[in-house]
């Protein structure tokens, strides 16, 4: 979605065109993931980070516009909302201290994204999901007033035809019917970016899919919206929810726009883009100067402008990413996990998914036969719902049954899975050790991000605090201790 739109409003002329580019971009991606030698080269990650700007009370900030221009820095930008930005880092080759060198990148941008919020009166708030959000935050004016924000939120409401509706449950059920799209930005995320070569990325892709449930059940930070108590990492519900385009009454069921996917890959990433055109109307129909098939087949290196927009608008959890530039690339963009609460416990996230998507992708293949596709989805919503004490299958060995493991076990088996896996890739012990330490005091204590906040709200709200007061407090001890740095697991929590 890094493409640049101008407007809002687009003709069925337009819609047309779009439709024959992207069956175009198919078959030029088609020939050119074909091509030998493409894409290979150094395995490298890199980072996205979304994050809220917020006042002294822990509320919304709408400042992110005004904190771009302070920063000038094309690397931060902006988000669906207008307390939205985005930190977007430079790869780094995975070898050495990678996850240390993202983490040193991203302290000092942020340091500089703290230091322009702070001019315009705001703070960060790196959570999933802000916890002092009210509804009457999410209105027309939420979004970034930018052309292209608004155009996606005009093709959202297009395409549905109704008003978003929240059904959300957990202890405390949330059921809201919204006048407009702007939910969309009450989500935040840390998303990683693997390089992968063409030919590796179906045992990569199907790797990450089964490893993103049991990272997630690690992962969570967002068990509160709107004042109820709901899931560990609510964002995974609130967005597939407040993004969903299908209209209610659809008589043929399609997936949703924000998903889990389909189906193990077969044998590329060509069939989650063709996936992407097929199932998904277009909601951004912008059209380049670019004949992707003229270029595919003069042996140069398309941009594929139309199909990369297009895909763009397709979220799903894990996502093929094509990058036609410096000779052109594959990366699996890993989406799941979330924002915060600090960069020790994101970076560890990351080391554990990347490692153990490297570690298991050679044996991948053979246990696919007997872990069906519905067991990596169920698992994956168990695991945002519940956490880490959620129950999750994991193929037993080659042609048996799945076993059921509680979700900290499963963390705890797959450590050295994940340990072997960036071994491999030339990762220092001593980086290794750091961060997947990290994982195993989390897994061994229980305490995520969203378990310290739903001990901390519950002691408040035993000190006598109101809900609201309560959760504004919550918020405010969260921003300070993410602050101060330090492992969620380590952090205090309030007595009752």
């Amino acid at each position: 979605m890094g493409t640049e739109i101008q407007r809002e409003g687009f003709t069925k002329a337009e819609f047309d065109a779009f439709d024959e580019r992207l069956r175009a971009g198919l078959v030029a991606l088609e020939q050119v993931l074909a091509r030998p030698g493409f894409g290979e080269g150094e395995r490298t990650i890199g980072a996205e980070l979304e994050m809220f700007v917020v006042d002294e009370a822990g509320r919304p900030l709408a400042v992110g516009d005004k904190v771009l221009q302070r920063l000038g820095d094309g690397r931060v930008t902006h988000e669906m909302g207008a307390f939205n930005v985005e930190l977007n880092t430079d790869p780094v080759v995975l070898a050495g201290a990678p996850f240390s060198r993202l983490g040193a990148d991203m302290a000092a941008t942020l340091a500089r994204i703290r230091g322009a919020a702070g001019a315009e009166g705001g703070r960060l708030a790196i959570v999933s999901v802000l916890p002092t959000f009210r509804q009457s935050d999410f209105r027309p004016s939420t979004i970034t007033q930018r052309p292209r924000y608004r155009a996606l939120a005009a093709g959202l409401r297009r395409l549905r035809q109704a008003n978003p509706r929240i059904d959300i449950d957990g202890d405390e059920p949330l059921t809201i019917e919204l006048g407009d799209v702007a939910m969309e930005a009450a989500n935040t995320s840390f998303q990683i970016h693997l390089r992968v070569a063409p030919r590796e990325f179906a045992a990569f892709y199907n790797a990450a899919m089964m490893l993103t449930g049991p990272a997630l059940a690690l992962a969570g930070n967002s068990p509160t919206f709107l004042g109820h108590r709901l899931w560990h990492e609510t964002r995974t519900a609130l967005f597939k929810q407040a993004a969903d385009d299908r209209p209610l009454d659809e008589t043929v069921e399609r997936p949703p726009r924000v998903g889990f996917g389909t189906g193990w890959v077969r044998a590329g990433a060509h069939e989650l883009f063709a996936e992407s055109v097929a199932l998904h109307e277009p909601i951004l129909p912008v059209v380049g100067d670019e004949d992707p098939i003229a270029v595919a087949q003069a042996g140069g290196v398309p941009r594929l402008s139309e199909l990369i927009l297009h895909h763009g608008t397709v979220w799903g959890w894990n996502r093929a990413i094509y990058h036609g530039k410096d000779g052109g690339h594959l990366r699996i963009e890993l989406r799941a996990l979330a924002a915060g609460p600090t960069l020790d416990d994101m970076l560890a996230n990351a080391a554990f998914l990347v490692g153990g998507i490297l570690g298991l992708a050679p044996s991948v293949g053979d246990l696919l036969p007997s872990f069906p596709f519905a067991f990596a989805e169920r698992n994956f919503y168990r695991a945002a719902r519940d956490g880490l004490d959620t129950e999750l299958a994991w193929p037993r060995q080659i042609a048996a049954a799945p076993e059921k493991l509680r979700a900290s076990d499963l963390v705890k088996r797959l450590l050295p899975i994940a340990t072997l896996g960036l071994e491999q890739a030339g990762v220092a012990s001593e980086e290794i050790d750091r961060y997947l330490g990290i994982i195993a005091a989390r897994a061994t204590s229980g305490v995520t991000g969203a378990v310290w906040q739903r001990h901390t709200l519950a002691a408040l709200e035993a000190q006598g605090l109101s809900r609201d007061a309560a959760l504004t407090e919550m918020t405010a001890r969260y921003i300070a201790a993410a602050e101060a740095g330090g492992p969620v697991h380590a952090w205090p929590v309030a007595a009752g």
